[in-house]
């Protein structure tokens, strides 16, 4: 998959739909009695990157602050989300060692990852930032893990919403409606091709979170080193 295509796609059709109002708005973003949880395993990029990433923010944030932004301790990459956001999922339901163990088996593989975080795109309800890794052992590893979860009896559903391929970092979901959609887009056209830096993956986290990846809400149960 050529990953700049997909992405250059998703911006173009995604744009058409927030400047017709066709966007999608999360009605669960500010539900306290929204419960679901799941496991994740994720890579967190470097802190002046997240700097980076809210610069852009804030100029949106200006533009308009009704909008759901991620604080720079909820931003991440997903390699794989083994077990989808749920109601009703809890840690107690499973044997996190035997997770670990899973992804301990594999995770030699993704030892010489360095990802550019290059340009923005977006969905009919996200702006993300464009995640270019510098080799193809992101998409092994998880096809590996893929597999080793398949041979394995632990719970999982990984895969259940779409087939995990990019590297990209949601920061932006859309809760209310948008003040100015042809501003907005502006906004994001100035950043279609900003530059927000690279870094070497030397670690992943293993967690337990809420859809939303909250820090306050987000237990690490391990983390993964790479050198």
């Amino acid at each position: 998959m050529d990953l700049a295509a997909h992405y250059n796609q998703l911006f173009t059709k995604s744009a058409q739909a927030i400047s017709s109002n066709r966007y999608v708005l999360d009605s669960k973003i500010d539900d306290e009695n929204d419960h679901r949880f799941g496991i994740t395993l994720l890579i967190r990029p470097l802190e002046s990157i997240k700097n980076q990433i809210q610069s852009f923010l804030n100029e949106l944030k200006k533009e308009d602050p009704a909008q759901y932004y991620y604080p720079n301790s909820d931003i991440h990459i997903t390699v794989l989300s083994i077990i989808s956001c749920r109601d009703g999922f809890s840690l107690s339901q499973i044997n996190p060692s035997a997770y670990i163990a899973l992804i301990q088996e594999n995770i030699a593989s993704l030892k010489n990852l360095e990802i550019h975080l290059n340009g923005i795109t977006a969905s009919d309800s996200t702006i993300m930032i464009q995640g270019f890794p510098s080799n193809d052992t992101l998409n092994s590893f998880r096809d590996a893990l893929r597999e080793a979860f398949k041979n394995s009896t632990v719970q999982r559903s990984i895969d259940s919403r779409y087939t995990l391929f990019t590297a990209h970092v949601s920061v932006c979901r859309f809760r209310k409606t948008i003040a100015d959609t042809t501003k907005f887009i502006s906004i994001l056209e100035k950043y279609r091709k900003q530059d927000f830096g690279k870094f070497t993956v030397d670690n992943v986290e293993l967690v337990c979170n809420d859809w939303y990846q909250r820090k306050e809400k987000t237990q690490i149960l391990h983390t993964f080193l790479l050198k």
